[in-house]
């Protein structure tokens, strides 16, 4: 599988989902919890779809949106990492149609000292190398 993700083809695109979860390595991040913004790309062959124009030849949205959600507010993960990789995974794993995965874990409230957008973690992960048989 190429590293260079422009080179994957076609996919599905989520934006800027918003969840509440308690992640992180503090105790004020795991009992009071925080906002995270998630970015979600799932590269699968859309010409199927894309002619057929049936919703039964592609993955829903929606079902990417609900493993984000459950994830970001399902049990406290420490690290920002984990987090993407769960999501990565159970995307994978809940849809054969998707060769990758991009995920993209922001987190906008962090203590540090001067002003920011946010920080957090982007990762990869491919079927054919990430995924055991």
């Amino acid at each position: 599988m190429t590293s260079d993700p422009s080179k994957l083809g076609d996919k599905l695109i989520l934006r800027g989902l918003m969840f509440h979860g308690f992640h992180g390595v503090k105790q004020e991040e795991k009992k009071l919890g925080q906002k995270f913004m998630i970015d979600v790309d799932a590269w699968m062959d859309l010409r199927t779809p894309g002619q057929s124009d049936n919703m039964s030849d592609t993955v829903s949205y929606t079902d990417i949106y609900r493993i984000a959600k459950n994830i970001v507010e399902g049990p406290s993960q420490n690290l920002l990492e984990s987090v993407a990789q769960l999501i990565a995974t159970t995307t994978l794993n809940n849809h054969s149609q998707i060769s990758a995965v991009r995920v993209v874990v922001g987190k906008p409230h962090v203590a540090v000292p001067g002003p920011l957008d946010h920080l957090g973690v982007e990762i990869m992960r491919y079927r054919s190398t990430d995924m055991p048989l």
